[in-house]
């Protein structure tokens, strides 16, 4: 502990009281509260303070009137509280987005707001008794009717003697451009040797009704003592170390007092979610740690001073800041599964868990990067990498392996680039030099996925097989298959005519490489050898078209031409039996089975009808003689021609 005369000692000691007392806040060490209200936190809104504390309404609302008080973690404009009147505040003082709050909307007259009773304090003892405090008034819209927040701290017996006040004056409202400010406000208090109990009090004096609306947040009542010097392995060390899970390390740590001549020391220790707690023996002014295989956590230490017996009360100690030992977790890095790469391809590994890295691998210097890259694969890449990784805060993980396969590069093949066949047929495809083949386009394809399938496109068409050794498609090659389409001959539709009349034929070739086309038999055709011939027959025939293909063979293609002949109607016949001209014979008129004759006398008497006319009318009615005369006939050759009308005589 530094030297220090007991003159010069006492003379700081009572310039650090001044201006503590000028400044109305401890700056020197603090002890833990005894009193310490943060008002919790939660979702809006908080519970209502106990009837000891306040004597205010409490209302759920975030928008309190005259009078009312209500605990919440935010104040926004969607309040509609004292709408563009009030400031927002987002958060308590912390800048806890769920930190509870208490926001105050003054009564008309001065009044208590907080009061809370502090228990088990030490004789002759200085303390803090201080809040923040924030004025919600925006000052731009604040008149001179406007009151503000003036408030005053008081300490008293439990009977209510008043033992010390402080009064803070008017609490101006935050400049609009700084946005709220939360300020702290307090007051010192030195305990009499037989008080160990005291009220704390807060008291607004201004009115409300007209402003003097505020906030409050962590209201303290705690122990306020002298400057306390700390720091690793001296006063003016750092005041924080690190090291890294399962190391080992010794510290000493340091601690000096400013303005007291007889202080006690007591040395506590904490951890993380951990409570402060006495180490035993530690009393003097530095403390040696050390650490055999750590374990990850944050450490902490901080000495405690009190004067004389009163050290063994935590309620009489102030203490020093924390010195900090962080115990770092080593970075842990995922496994990093094993890769397989096509020769020429890049690898690429990655890690992750750590803040840096360094990787080792087969022919290859170690290097500082993260993913690893290497283009252009060769043999030479294949085999361990391992990589080591570094947190942030410098410790190193155990090394991590994975493993790495080239495959070689394929050496396709195929057995042609290009075939012809004719549509209907098939060609079978080979390709060779992978493991995996895929073709594409698939159609016309009886598997896309072999080295050989059988092709059977009906289109000209491009194959093109991916052929790779695995994970990698690295090489293609292509076959385009030209399909000749067949020589299709097309007759036309079937012809009819009446015997001594022509006709076109319509015929049509399609195909590839078609090299002749003729009609056949070439009987009563113009031209046998033209698609369009007329034909000129003289009875029913039938002509087929033959179309030649150099490359897919012969089709043909046939048309019927239908001959009606020309029917002869005689106008008379002699039915007398003589044997000359004893039938109606009309000529050619049996050659359509499917023709109608009907005959009718004068009066419109049917007398006689026949489908087709194999037998001629013999002039008689159900096997009578007709007399002679004039009768009239209707035939419809039921071919699509007209009717025939006309008369004929029977001569007796």
């Amino acid at each position: 502990m530094r030297t220090i005369t007991a003159r010069l000692a006492l003379l700081i000691f009572f310039m650090i009281i001044r201006f503590h007392v000028s400044a109305q806040t401890c700056t020197g060490s603090l002890g833990d509260p005894v009193i310490n209200q943060t008002f919790g936190s939660g979702v809006n809104p908080g519970g209502a303070l106990s009837q000891n504390i306040t004597n205010m309404k409490y209302v759920t609302s975030r928008c309190p009137s005259d009078g009312e008080y209500t605990i919440a973690h935010s104040l926004s404009d969607t309040d509609n509280c004292h709408p563009y009147t009030w400031f927002n505040v987002p958060y308590d003082h912390t800048g806890n987005p769920n930190g509870y709050m208490m926001i105050v909307n003054a009564s008309y007259d001065p009044s208590i707001f907080f009061t809370q009773k502090a228990s088990g304090l030490c004789p002759n003892t200085t303390y803090e008794f201080s809040a923040y405090i924030l004025n919600l008034l925006i000052p731009s819209l604040l008149t001179a009717d406007n009151s503000q927040p003036n408030i005053t701290f008081s300490v008293q017996t439990t009977s209510g003697t008043v033992l010390a006040t402080y009064n803070t004056g008017t609490i101006p409202p935050t400049p609009y451009h700084q946005g709220p400010t939360w300020v702290k406000y307090g007051m010192f208090f030195t305990t009499p040797a037989n008080a160990t109990d005291v009220v704390v009090v807060m008291t607004n004096n201004a009115p409300g009704g007209n402003g003097n609306d505020f906030i409050l947040d962590d209201i303290t009542f705690r122990a306020c003592g002298p400057i306390i010097q700390e720091g690793f392995g001296s006063t003016a060390g750092p005041l924080s170390a690190s090291i890294c899970e399962g190391g080992n390390a010794a510290y000493t740590l340091k601690a000096q007092v400013i303005g007291n001549n007889t202080p006690v020391f007591q040395w506590q220790q904490s951890s993380t979610s951990a409570p402060w707690t006495d180490i035993p023996g530690a009393t003097a002014d530095s403390l040696a740690i050390s650490f055999v295989n750590a374990k990850t956590n944050v450490y902490q230490y901080r000495l405690g001073v009190a004067n004389g017996s009163t050290i063994t009360d935590v309620g009489c100690r102030v203490y020093s800041s924390p010195l900090t030992v962080t115990v770092n977790p080593l970075p842990v890095v995922p496994a990093i599964a094993s890769q397989t790469v096509c020769e020429g391809y890049t690898l690429k590994l990655t890690a992750s868990g750590g803040a840096s890295y360094t990787w080792t691998g087969p022919n290859m210097q170690p290097v500082s990067q993260n993913p690893l890259i290497i283009n252009n694969v060769t043999a030479a890449n294949a085999g361990k990498y391992s990589v080591v990784a570094v947190s942030d805060s410098g410790c190193t993980a155990p090394p991590v392996q994975t493993r790495v396969t080239v495959i070689p590069k394929v050496v396709p093949g195929i057995n042609t680039a290009t075939a012809n066949i004719c549509a209907g047929e098939s060609v079978q495809l080979a390709a060779t030099g992978g493991a995996y083949y895929k073709w594409t386009p698939a159609a016309g394809l009886n598997h896309d996925d072999i080295p050989n399938p059988v092709a059977t496109p009906t289109q000209t068409t491009k194959y093109v097989v991916d052929i790779s050794n695995g994970a990698c498609d690295d090489s293609t090659k292509s076959v385009t298959i030209t399909v000749n389409q067949n020589p299709v001959a097309s007759a036309g539709s079937k012809i009819t005519l009446f015997e001594g009349q022509s006709a076109k034929l319509n015929g049509t070739v399609k195909g590839d490489n078609i090299t002749s086309y003729y009609w056949t038999p070439s009987s009563y055709l113009s031209d046998p050898n033209s698609l369009t011939p007329v034909a000129t027959p003289d009875r029913d025939i039938t002509y087929t078209l033959n179309a030649v293909s150099a490359t897919c063979g012969i089709s043909t293609s046939s048309v019927f031409v239908r001959v009606y002949q020309k029917i002869s109607i005689p106008n008379t016949f002699s039915p007398n039996n003589d044997g000359i001209n004893d039938l109606w014979n009309i000529k050619a008129l049996n050659t359509y089975p499917d023709g109608t004759i009907q005959i009718f006398e004068r009066g419109g008497h049917k007398v006689f009808e026949s489908t087709g006319y194999s037998h001629p009318w013999d002039g008689t009615i159900n096997g009578d003689p007709l007399p002679e005369g004039t009768y009239y006939y209707v035939i419809d050759l039921k071919n699509g021609t007209p009717k025939v009308a006309g008369w004929v005589f029977i001569a007796r």
